[in-house]
């Protein structure tokens, strides 16, 4: 009898998710209950469950991704303890990675202001989308990736026999060549001496 008014609630609260493509139910010990409900729900809206991409967790033991991000335990790399939390998933990182690796091909002959900017749109979009959480792994990821493609793209522009690290190191590349750094937008800019 204490669960009707409950059920009416969530009934007139699902009626909102009509768009939805994605959703996660978070309970407390009756994840099967709640699945079932939210199929019977979704029935009753004229929608289907992907039962592939269904799957019921306990997030306090292990992680699922979702739009995007990974949510469950964490571990603090200072001193090891676990912790709940959200970061960006690995698949998004790969993603951005790939996406970054596209645009900076030898075969892009656009002017390196252009390249730039187009660069810094890609990787500062995505970190306003994942500006939560615990983010600086995979920041740290996106910049030594962006850094090293950066050095190649430039490398191979201005025909250096090497790597590119002497004529292109990451001060140059994050300084004067305006590239983003993400590890500045997570900490903040350097302080400066104001007179």
């Amino acid at each position: 009898m204490r669960r009707e008014p409950h059920v009416r609630f969530c009934e007139r609260a699902a009626v909102r998710f009509r768009r939805a493509t994605h959703l996660v139910i978070l309970s407390r010990g009756c994840a099967d209950e709640a699945l079932a409900w939210t199929r019977t729900v979704m029935t009753k809206l004229g929608l289907v469950i992907n039962e592939k991409k269904t799957a019921i967790r306990d997030a306090r033991r292990e992680r699922f991704d979702f739009l995007g991000y990974s949510f469950g335990p964490h571990r603090y790399q200072k001193d090891g303890h676990w912790y709940l939390g959200a970061s960006p998933s690995k698949k998004s990182v790969l993603r951005l990675k790939a996406k970054v690796s596209d645009l900076l091909v030898p075969g892009n002959m656009g002017a390196w202001p252009e390249v730039r900017d187009r660069l810094n749109r890609l990787v500062g979009g995505w970190a306003m989308y994942f500006s939560h959480g615990t983010r600086m792994p995979a920041y740290r990821a996106v910049d030594n990736h962006v850094y090293d493609r950066v050095r190649h793209f430039l490398a191979r522009r201005h025909k250096v026999p090497s790597h590119g690290t002497n004529r292109f190191p990451a001060e140059a590349v994050f300084g004067a060549l305006g590239v983003l750094r993400l590890r500045r937008v997570h900490l903040g800019p350097p302080p400066c001496v104001v007179r």
